[in-house]
């Protein structure tokens, strides 16, 4: 990920690539990001998930540790994923 953006602009990048790719079943956007000694809590603008706490882990990469935690507080409140069909089929 590029240095010079914010972490809220990374970690809005990190969002915008698992909402296209289908990962997450509604787009998400960052209020803002508080940051501890061990974690970030992201702020969402989102009525179904408000936050979501992103544990600092050494040696992954932010956008791992953003799609993991993300993924994982998603799925909390939806349950199980869907797999979204192929586009052409039915």
């Amino acid at each position: 990920m590029p240095r010079d953006l914010t972490l809220e602009a990374q970690v809005q990048q990190v969002l915008d690539e698992m909402w296209s790719e289908k990962i997450i079943p509604f787009a998400l956007h960052v209020g803002k990001i508080t940051q501890t000694a061990d974690e970030y809590t992201i702020h969402f603008y989102d009525s179904r998930i408000t936050t979501t706490h992103v544990p600092l882990i050494e040696g992954q990469s932010l956008r791992d540790m953003v799609r993991a935690a993300v993924l994982a507080r998603v799925t909390r409140i939806s349950g199980p994923l869907k797999k979204f069909p192929k586009k052409g089929s039915r």
